[in-house]
Order: structure tokens, then C-alpha cells, then sequence
């Protein structure tokens, strides 16, 4: 066993708590693969969990983190050998088993994604779970039939992690994208990931109509409420809406006339549970066709465990932008 430093979450008689501590490889959730961490990152999942806002575990204590990638210094499985650079996100991390945010993971090894050779760890990190949730939208609105020729690709929260990967992933697979935002100083960065046009969203009127002039080919929408129920309508025939947060509420008003006169389709995007055959092949996309472009300017901080309360706080409290990557240093 190996003793090592983790950002560990508590919730017990003595209530919640959470921070750095000394632990052993040995006390770590069960898995096959035994990874030294090189990179972990930074999701609002994390900032919730991190500071006791959001029922995110199911299980205490945990390491945090839902991202994590480095390299296997043991393995029980034969598809993985020492020295091998992996990654994983989602699939229980800091849910229901030890997460990235220590110098060591155990990971189970039919959710151990092999390190494509086009990417970097620090790359994969930059991405994960964001990217890969934007990257699985566009999977499934493809495998529905979304095309660049049915029209522009609204993403709303587009100022956001998954907004700003999304723009740059969906602009790389031939998608014109039309980021809406509620910041409009950052509309000339959100252009120079591939923009073609911001939209003010407190300049956005909807017209409360159950349909109105189709106006994009399909969304990504971050926000749901209100947002999400003044895009429906706005859909070209055929087209997609992906929802994958909830930043605006989780209940909204609509009709079944976009569904049932324009054949619009609503895509639930739930990045955490994917299963391994899509995860391969969002994977493959990341590191090939839709890689995205900016990821150095997308990644807008490093930063380290011992810092991470700070980071969490501004997250929530609006006061963060791009992605957080955590360079983690190893004890050995």
C-alpha cells in the first residue's frame, strides 16, 4: 500500500465536511486498475459535491472529482498494463466510488478508457465530462438524423465548460453554431472558439406561440425552464434539441406541436451512466474529426487539491469562466 494525499468528502455524525487527507491505496473503492493521477478538472457537479450543495454522493466518504487521467501502475486485467495512460469520467466518480481528486484511483476497468493516441492527458482533461457531454449530444443528435444542412445549432449557456466545448466540437463536425449567453464580453472569445453569431439571452424574446418561424436547425440547451421551452418552437423540421442541464429550472411549459407537426426530436443527455460502446466512440471522435481546436484557451486555470475550496466557491458563485484543470502531483 502507498500512502497519498485526496481532496476526501465526509457526511456522518459530525456532519459534512470535506478537505485534504492522508490515505492508503488500500482504502480505496475496489477496481481493477490502479492509476497514479497526473490531471483531474473541475465540473459544477464537483463544486456541489465539494461544498455540501448538491446531493451528488450516494456513498461517504469519497474522494471528489468525476474526471480522472494518468497512468496504470497496476492492473488485475490483462487489458491494461503498468505505464498505460488512461482516463475516465462519469461512471460513479465521486458518486458512488473514489473520484480524481487524489494522487491515486482505483478505476473499474470496463469503464477505463485507454488514452487515444492524439490527446494528451492534460488535453483529455481540458475535455472531460464537459466536452464529452457536448460530444455525446452531437452523437445522439446525429444518430437521429441532425445535419449541418437543417440549420444553425443554437447552444444556450454557451459561456459555460459545456458551452464552449460544445461550440468548438460542434463548429469541427461542420455545424454553423449560434452561442447564446447571458455574457455578452465574452461574445468576441465565444466567436474565436467558432461562433458565427452570440444572442444576448436577455435580449432573446420568445413568443410564447406553441410554434413560430423556425429559427435553428437544433439546440444544445445547458439551461431547461423557460429557455427550453421558448427554443422548441423555434426548431427547423426534423431537427434536435439535446438538454443536458438545468441551470434555469427543471420544469417547462410546451405543446406537442413541435413534436408532432415539425417531427422535432428532445434528447435527454445523461453523460454520467454512457455506456462503453458510446463511450469509445465519443472517445475516437474527441481525439480525431472533432477534436476540439482551443483547448488552451478554453482551460482558463490550474490549479492544485490544496486550492480546490476556493475554486468550488466561485463556481458557485458565478464568478468562474472556461475550465478549471487540477494538476495533481503524485507522492512517488
Amino acid at each position: 500500500m502507498t500512502s497519498f494525499r485526496a481532496f476526501r468528502i465526509h457526511n456522518d455524525d459530525a456532519g459534512y465536511r470535506a478537505g485534504i487527507e492522508t490515505m492508503d491505496t488500500g482504502a480505496l473503492s475496489p477496481g481493477e486498475v490502479l492509476v497514479k493521477v497526473t490531471y483531474s478538472s473541475v465540473n459544477y457537479k464537483d463544486a456541489l459535491a465539494g461544498a455540501g450543495k448538491g446531493r451528488i454522493l450516494r456513498a461517504y466518504p469519497l474522494n471528489g472529482g468525476i474526471d480522472v487521467a494518468g497512468h496504470v501502475v497496476a492492473s488485475t486485467d490483462p487489458a491494461f498494463r503498468e505505464g498505460d495512460a488512461v482516463l475516465c469520467t462519469g461512471s460513479g466518480l465521486s458518486e458512488t466510488r473514489d473520484g480524481g481528486y487524489g494522487e491515486y484511483v482505483r478505476l473499474d476497468a470496463r469503464w477505463t478508457i485507454p488514452l487515444p493516441a492524439s490527446l494528451s492527458l492534460r488535453e483529455s482533461m481540458i475535455i472531460g465530462t464537459a466536452g464529452f457531454t457536448a460530444a455525446l449530444a452531437l452523437l445522439r443528435m446525429q444518430d437521429n438524423r441532425q445535419r449541418p444542412s437543417l440549420g444553425p445549432i443554437a447552444v444556450t449557456g454557451a459561456s459555460g465548460g459545456v458551452g464552449m466545448l460544445a461550440i468548438d466540437i460542434f463548429s469541427r463536425a461542420g455545424y454553423e453554431v449560434h452561442a447564446i449567453s447571458g455574457k455578452a464580453d465574452h461574445f468576441d472569445f465565444l466567436r474565436g472558439l467558432g461562433a458565427s453569431e452570440c444572442i444576448d439571452r436577455h435580449q432573446l424574446a420568445f413568443s410564447g406561440k406553441p410554434m413560430d418561424s423556425a429559427r435553428f436547425g437544433g439546440a444544445l440547451d445547458n439551461i431547461g425552464g423557460a429557455m427550453l421551452s421558448g427554443l422548441l418552437p423555434l426548431i427547423h423540421p426534423y431537427g434536435n434539441v439535446a438538454i443536458c442541464g438545468n441551470a434555469g429550472g427543471i420544469a417547462f411549459n410546451s405543446t406537442v406541436m413541435p413534436f408532432i407537426i415539425r417531427g422535432a426530436s428532445l434528447l435527454g443527455i445523461a453523460s454520467a451512466g454512457t455506456a462503453r460502446d458510446l463511450r469509445d466512440r465519443i472517445w475516437r471522435h474527441l481525439a480525431n474529426d472533432w477534436k476540439p481546436q482551443h483547448l488552451d484557451s478554453i482551460a482558463t486555470r490550474e490549479t492544485g487539491l490544496d486550492e480546490l475550496p476556493g475554486v468550488f466557491a466561485r463556481m458557485l458563485a458565478g464568478d468562474s469562466f472556461g475550465r478549471t484543470l487540477v494538476r495533481i502531483e503524485g507522492t512517488v
